[in-house]
Protein backbone atom coordinates (compact mmCIF):
# COMPACT_ATOMS: atom_id res chain seq x y z
CA UNK A 1 0.00 0.00 0.00
CA UNK A 2 1.29 3.40 -0.80
CA UNK A 3 1.12 6.68 1.43
CA UNK A 4 -1.69 8.41 -0.66
CA UNK A 5 -3.24 4.89 -1.96
CA UNK A 6 -6.93 5.74 -2.88
CA UNK A 7 -9.69 3.60 -0.78
CA UNK A 8 -12.14 2.55 -2.68
CA UNK A 9 -15.88 1.73 -1.39
CA UNK A 10 -17.85 -1.39 -2.29
CA UNK A 11 -19.91 0.03 -5.08
CA UNK A 12 -16.83 1.76 -6.78
CA UNK A 13 -15.30 -1.90 -6.49
CA UNK A 14 -18.61 -3.24 -7.91
CA UNK A 15 -18.35 -1.17 -10.96
CA UNK A 16 -14.52 -1.49 -11.80
CA UNK A 17 -15.93 -5.10 -11.72
CA UNK A 18 -18.18 -4.23 -14.41
CA UNK A 19 -21.52 -5.27 -12.94
CA UNK A 20 -20.44 -8.08 -9.97
CA UNK A 21 -23.43 -7.84 -8.00
CA UNK A 22 -22.82 -7.13 -4.16
CA UNK A 23 -24.37 -10.14 -2.62
CA UNK A 24 -21.61 -11.69 -4.93
CA UNK A 25 -18.85 -9.89 -3.59
CA UNK A 26 -19.60 -10.18 -0.08
CA UNK A 27 -19.93 -14.06 -0.86
CA UNK A 28 -16.38 -13.54 -1.89
CA UNK A 29 -15.07 -12.07 1.25
CA UNK A 30 -16.95 -14.64 3.05
CA UNK A 31 -14.93 -17.32 0.94
CA UNK A 32 -12.38 -15.12 1.38
CA UNK A 33 -11.78 -14.63 -2.45
CA UNK A 34 -12.44 -11.05 -2.35
CA UNK A 35 -9.31 -8.20 -2.30
CA UNK A 36 -8.80 -7.45 1.48
CA UNK A 37 -9.87 -4.89 3.35
CA UNK A 38 -11.07 -2.55 5.82
CA UNK A 39 -13.57 -2.80 7.91
CA UNK A 40 -14.55 0.38 9.45
CA UNK A 41 -16.77 1.55 12.95
CA UNK A 42 -19.57 1.86 10.82
CA UNK A 43 -19.64 -1.73 9.61
CA UNK A 44 -18.52 -0.50 5.61
CA UNK A 45 -15.68 -2.06 3.73
CA UNK A 46 -13.00 -0.23 2.04
CA UNK A 47 -10.22 -1.84 -0.34
CA UNK A 48 -7.00 0.30 -0.97
CA UNK A 49 -6.93 0.45 -4.66
CA UNK A 50 -3.27 -1.43 -4.93
CA UNK A 51 -5.37 -4.31 -2.99
CA UNK A 52 -7.86 -4.42 -6.00
CA UNK A 53 -4.83 -4.27 -8.73
CA UNK A 54 -2.85 -7.14 -6.92
CA UNK A 55 -6.01 -9.04 -6.37
CA UNK A 56 -6.87 -8.43 -10.01
CA UNK A 57 -3.67 -9.70 -11.00
CA UNK A 58 -3.38 -12.83 -9.22
CA UNK A 59 -6.85 -14.20 -11.02
CA UNK A 60 -4.83 -13.66 -14.32
CA UNK A 61 -4.34 -17.23 -15.70
CA UNK A 62 -1.11 -18.66 -17.25
CA UNK A 63 -1.63 -18.66 -21.16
Amino acid sequence: MKRNDELLTVPQILRELGGVSCRTFYRWRELGHAPRGLKLPNGEIRVYRSELAAWLDSLREAS
